[in-house]
């Protein structure tokens, strides 16, 4: 139980630092940020797995979990740009 709140808690900080780095209007308040940020972190744990960063048993950091919600948050961005146009 403790593992998933910590992950919370991680994901809702890593998704407000992507919110920080990427300027614009991005989806919704601090659940959608929690959400972006923990899917980043499982991002970044499936690219350092799959570069061979990290074993099978190990998750991101919080340094591939911040890429992840970076680029999670960069494809909502592309996506609402091409539905504007």
């Amino acid at each position: 139980m403790l593992h998933l709140l910590w992950t919370a808690i991680i994901g809702l900080v890593v998704g407000a630092l992507a919110k920080l780095i990427i300027p614009g209007k991005e989806p919704g308040g601090i659940f959608i940020t929690m959400l972006i940020g923990i899917a980043g972190a499982f991002l970044g744990t499936w690219i350092g797995r799959a570069v061979g960063h990290y074993q099978p048993d190990q998750s991101a950091g919080f340094l591939m979990s911040l890429v992840g919600a970076l680029i999670l948050l960069g494809i909502y961005h592309l996506i609402r740009r091409s539905q504007t146009a």
